[in-house]
């Protein structure tokens, strides 16, 4: 191994989560304005990193963490309605845009990548008519420039101090929110019941044995008639993840589906694109899920916002990545792990494979002790270490999702 790493691994006294009395978990859909945002900063900085790429060999300095989604206004109606004022999305950051006598046309790849994200996405949403992009990124920081240049052999120097936390396993209600997302927003779903839209945000709170559900879902007008069939869409909902919930736990279950809606009054969660942020309601990246897809008061958590974080040397996006796939590694790979967290801090300018420290703090089972997990425990830290740079790739081809 040979590397400068201080690692610890130690007991975490605390009662396990799914032993506590109350558990939160939020889950903001592929939609929700928070995550479109999200989206859209990773897109354009894979696009940047592609452009790179391409015409230097490798990925220069950047960091487009910087989106903000402006909701616009919309009139929804039965059979289709319209949207009246666009959304308006503004990207910024910055960006290496001149290398050596050539310009990079940073702005164009931008507003390409997130227009192509979009138009991937969201089904309904027309993204000439609907959207309005601009791009105000701007050039890099000299000395951070220099900084993403300097190698420690084939190591990137981290670009900042900062930490990552990552914890296994999911709790059943962790897993049921993440996953209740994903069946929703599935193209299965989506055409069995293409009136649910992609703005999809499931609450989950658990009190002892029973798992409670509140689920918002944006439905699109012109994928409906009429209240029964909003209705019916409603229906379709509660039973799929009805079945899932079956599937993930034994716990009983209350699902709730779009909570505000008043029928008689003739109020209900329409929209014309299946998005919220069509009527006003904004986004910016960093405010939503953290990197394992979910925001959990109930965990140790970052606040770091990741997506649009360039791939190579932010720390900011690495160390929470690979803070979660240490965690689970330790939590399936070692016996007698109840939970496991982990920690990892960087310093700006050392190698990115050579944190300041690494800490690993594990809830043993009854029957082990600590001594007798630690030595596996370093060694799959270790492990992830060395391979960082597979890591580093996997994040600029985007293969890993980091919201």
């Amino acid at each position: 191994m040979g590397k400068n790493r201080e690692i610890v691994v130690s007991p975490f006294r605390a009662v396990p989560v799914e032993q506590r009395p109350v558990e939160i978990v939020e889950r903001k859909g592929l939609g929700h304005p928070d995550s479109v945002a999200d989206g859209i900063a990773d897109a354009v900085s894979r696009a940047l990193c592609a452009e790179y790429v391409h015409r230097f060999g490798t990925v220069l300095h950047h960091n487009t963490d910087q989106v903000e989604v402006v909701g616009g206004r919309s009139r929804p109606m039965w059979g289709g309605g319209e949207v009246i004022k666009p959304i308006y999305i503004l990207l910024a950051g910055r960006a290496t845009s001149f290398v050596d006598g050539e310009w990079i046309p940073v702005h164009r790849i931008a507003i390409e990548a997130a227009k192509d994200y979009l138009w991937q996405n969201f089904r309904h949403l027309d993204v000439e008519d609907h959207v309005i992009v601009e791009s105000k990124i701007g050039m890099g920081s000299i000395d951070l420039k220099h900084l993403f240049e300097l190698k420690k052999g084939d190591t990137p120097l981290a670009n900042d101090t900062s930490v990552g936390v990552g914890y296994a396993p999911l709790s059943e209600t962790e897993a049921l929110a993440l996953e209740a997302e994903r069946v929703l927003n599935s193209d299965h779903f989506k055409r069995e019941v293409p009136a649910v839209g992609e703005d999809i945000k499931v609450m989950a709170v658990r009190k002892k044995d029973h798992i409670n559900l509140t689920i918002a879902a944006a439905m699109v007008d012109s994928e409906l008639s009429n209240v029964q069939e909003y209705l019916d869409a409603k229906a379709a909902i509660f039973e799929t993840v009805r079945d899932l919930a079956e599937n993930i736990t034994d716990k009983s279950i209350g699902i709730h589906v779009n909570t505000a809606d008043d029928i008689e009054s003739g109020i209900v969660y329409l929209t014309v694109t299946g998005l919220s942020m069509e009527s006003g309601d904004d986004g910016s990246v960093g405010r939503g899920n953290r990197i394992n897809g979910l925001i959990t008061p109930s965990r140790l958590m970052s606040t770091e916002a990741a997506a649009g974080k360039n791939p190579v040397n932010h720390v900011g996006k690495i160390y929470n990545v690979l803070a979660n796939q240490i965690a689970k590694d330790i939590y399936e790979q070692v016996s007698g792990v109840t939970e496991v967290y982990v920690q990892l801090l960087s310093q700006i300018g050392k190698p990115i494979d050579e944190p300041q420290i690494v800490n690993v703090t594990v809830l043993p089972d009854e029957h082990t002790k600590i001594e007798e997990i630690q030595k596996e425990a370093e060694e799959i830290v270790h492990q992830h270490l060395d391979n960082i740079m597979d890591l580093v790739d996997k994040l600029i081809n985007g293969e890993i999702r980091v919201f």
